[in-house]
């Protein structure tokens, strides 16, 4: 029967590290933390949940430390977490590992929880390989991903993740920026590592900086990168917020043809052209029609969780939502109150604020 291990590195984590281990315990032999350099009680509270507590120095490099972590486990499964995620569903997964060879790389599910609580959090899927067998080990500085030639296999696992949560960003806020920095000296081409600096420049608000990263990312990337929807979507999204919207509708029509099924596409578009018609109001009449056949694709799509980073309720309960603010705006009671109603019955709780 395989063994298993939850391998975790941490630093400064004690809001949320016990979470983590608690959800994993019951389903793995053996949870192993290597605390980086907490000035709090992490490791205190890692060791109270169960785990085996070891320590080493922070040098800069993501890969370097979630190695060390693997170097201390001898398990033939090893699950990958970090402190502020935790396993919310699927836990079968892991007991139908232990009948399996250790031949693949397990893909699981991670929905980040963007917003500015919890309580009314936005929800969007990533796909990352964090079931790794034996003797696999990661490479880069920073968005490290492991480096090894086994296939990749989608599993059934659900892990959830508040990183991304206002609250949460504002206390680590620049944390890898300088990381991002130093990794994009070294390899100036990797577009990937542009996309990833654009977007950490995007979340702290400094959309003209940005842009030029998303750009380089977007001329660099390839038809089957995981991460291209994300990028088009955010580059979209930084291009209406530097008020290129004319470039940005340039955008949206060049990627139509590769995104015409995603709502989260379609619902960009709306947010889009609802902006430029706010800011320029004698354009009202030529784009509000377009605004709502947007929001209305996307409602006609649905919701599409198989997209990397597909926002839960951009193909029902949100497009429905700005339909109904959209028709109120316009005087169109009835059918803002029919929109309302629709909104209401799709989200099955309160409509969370996103972008």
């Amino acid at each position: 029967m395989a063994s298993i291990a939850l391998v975790m590195i941490a630093r400064d984590e004690a809001r949320c590290i016990e979470r983590c281990l608690h959800s994993a315990r019951a389903r793995v032999d053996t949870m192993i933390v290597l605390d980086t350099g907490s000035s709090d009680d992490t490791a205190a509270r890692a060791a109270r949940a169960g785990a085996q507590v070891h320590h080493a120095s922070w040098n800069d490099d993501f890969a370097a430390a979630r190695n060390a972590a693997l170097d201390l486990s001898d398990a033939d499964w090893s699950l990958v977490l970090d402190a502020d995620e935790w396993i919310w569903d699927g836990t079968e997964t892991l007991d139908a590992l232990r009948s399996q060879r250790p031949t693949f790389l397990g893909v699981v599910t991670v929905n980040n929880l963007f917003g500015s609580d919890a309580s009314g959090a936005a929800e969007s899927p990533s796909w990352i390989p964090r079931i790794l067998p034996r003797g696999v080990r990661y490479v880069g500085r920073i968005h490290e991903q492991p480096d090894s030639p086994l296939p990749r296999r989608r599993v059934a696992l659900q892990v959830r993740h508040d990183g991304y949560l206002e609250a949460v960003m504002r206390a680590k806020r620049g944390r890898n920026q300088r990381l991002l920095e130093r990794s994009l000296a070294e390899q100036p081409d990797d577009v990937y590592l542009q996309y990833q600096y654009g977007k950490d420049l995007e979340l702290r608000g400094d959309y003209a900086a940005a842009l030029p990263h998303y750009e380089r990312a977007r001329s660099g990337a390839r038809a089957g990168d995981v991460w291209h929807h994300d990028l088009v979507l955010r580059l979209i999204f930084t291009l209406k917020k530097s008020r290129r919207f004319e470039r940005a509708l340039a955008l949206a029509q060049a990627e139509a043809p590769r995104w015409g099924e995603s709502p989260d596409f379609h619902f960009a578009i709306g947010d889009l052209l609802l902006d430029w018609a706010a800011i320029e109001p004698a354009r009202g009449a030529s784009l509000v029609p377009m605004i709502e056949s947007s929001w209305q694709r996307a409602l006609a799509i649905g919701e599409r969780p198989d997209l990397p980073d597909s926002v839960r309720g951009r193909g029902s309960f949100l497009a429905a939502h700005n339909l109904a603010v959209l028709n109120a705006g316009l005087g169109r009671e009835a059918e803002a109150g029919q929109w309302r109603a629709r909104a209401a019955a799709m989200s099955g709780g309160p409509i969370p604020s996103i972008r």
